[in-house]
């Protein structure tokens, strides 16, 4: 990801001891303020509003959010308890802790940020996720990407990550919920899976058929009485035989690429997809190579966001599919296999599929098929690039 400076540091925040800051990358006055509202105040940017509007704006976005009924539920409730956070910052009540949360929150999903967070020309704040999210709807949508705040344009070239925000929200404290004790969120993880007596964990002999689930402090009582470990060999034979199924289909996989690899004419190449619109009444983004030569044929790579339905963008299940097609004339059928992997410089997730085809002047092109990509995060991660880069792999197949 692009973007990845700290936001340049203006002066200390101002305000008396124990006042609230202005906001991380927001405005900045002059005076001196001690502990975190001085780190909270570095990334200040010029002609920004002071404080008091700021909080107020954020407290009536917060209240609008709380009492839209189109909103999801989960999204209201956090609205609710953002509003009413702000509501005791302004009053000038509550926990540093409370008030900070409606300070730091994502202004998108109103949640405090879990892993990177990305800042606007502004200063409003966005978790990684619906930053990208944001950027993959305007793709879909054929817009310029807004923040949702103040309506400035973002993208990953004008907006950057805000290390000083990260490491506040990374020394807040959570609750775990297991044990339901408070620690800071950089430590929480830990917890959760190493040290938490509480933690939901499955019995060593799960691999033989125990469904047994339950907290840690409790798992050495059942690993001594789980009968799983005293089961007949007939009854193991069978469990086993159900691992061998899927450990086959893997095998299967990576057997066949094995095999391909002894081809004799092999090809790959770089091949980067860019985004196009369809000349219909309502556009419909699709993505297309340039032409490129692999095996001495040349070919031309597309692709399409959920198999070209209307308005892919209200879908929260997003796939991609593509089609290589054959651009040269060829003098006999040409029986090929590809496949698509990542690029060498993305961190997109794809699991390898092969497909087969056989090319001839008449079938010059294949159906769509599915880019088979993690989830529908991966596929944002995807959309919100400018471009597509992928690696192309070629077997031709001879008789």
């Amino acid at each position: 990801m692009s973007g990845a400076e700290e936001a340049g540091g203006g002066g200390p925040a101002a305000g008396p001891a124990g006042a609230m800051p202005a906001g991380v990358g927001v405005g900045a006055g002059s005076g001196a303020a001690a502990g975190p509202a001085a780190a909270l105040g570095e990334a200040a940017g010029p002609g920004l509003p002071d404080e008091a509007g700021l909080a107020g704006a954020r407290q009536l976005q917060l209240q609008e959010a709380a009492g839209d009924p189109d909103a999801p539920p989960k999204k209201r409730l956090r609205a609710a308890e953002a509003a009413e956070a702000a509501a005791a910052a302004a009053a000038g009540s509550g926990k540093l802790e409370e008030r900070l949360y409606s300070v730091l929150c994502c202004t998108v999903c109103l949640d405090l940020p879990k892993a990177s967070v990305y800042q606007c020309t502004n200063g409003h704040l966005m978790c990684a996720g619906c930053f990208i999210h944001l950027l993959a709807d305007a793709r879909l949508k054929e817009e310029q990407a807004t923040c949702p705040n103040c309506r400035c344009e973002i993208s990953k070239s004008l907006c950057c990550r805000n290390l000083a925000v990260e490491k506040a929200v990374s020394e807040l404290p959570s609750e775990c919920g297991f044990c339901l004790r408070q620690f800071p969120r950089s430590l929480l993880e830990r917890h959760q899976k190493e040290e938490c007596q509480d933690r939901v964990t499955q019995c060593k002999y799960k691999r033989i058929g125990c469904p047994w689930h339950g907290p840690f402090h409790e798992l050495t009582v059942h690993e001594a009485a789980c009968a799983h470990p005293t089961k007949t060999g007939n009854e193991l034979m069978e469990i086993l035989d159900e691992m061998d199924q899927s450990h086959r289909k893997e095998m299967q996989l990576y057997n066949s690429i094995f095999s391909l690899l002894s081809f004799e004419k092999i090809g790959y190449t770089e091949v980067q997809f860019r985004p196009y619109r369809t000349d219909d009444f309502i556009t419909r983004l699709y993505y297309e190579t340039p032409r490129f030569t692999v095996l001495n044929q040349t070919w031309v790579l597309k692709a399409r966001v959920n198999d070209s339905e209307r308005n892919p963008n209200l879908s929260c299940k997003r796939t991609l599919s593509f089609q290589l097609l054959l651009k040269s004339k060829v003098t006999a059928p040409l029986e090929c296999s590809f496949l698509l992997l990542k690029g060498p410089y993305d961190d997109v997730r794809i699991s390898p599929v092969i497909y087969h085809f056989v090319f001839t002047n008449e079938s010059n092109e294949t159906d769509y098929v599915p880019l088979p990509i993690i989830d529908s995060v991966e596929c944002n991660k995807l959309l919100a690039a400018k471009n597509i880069n992928l690696r192309l792999f070629l077997f031709q197949i001879q008789k």
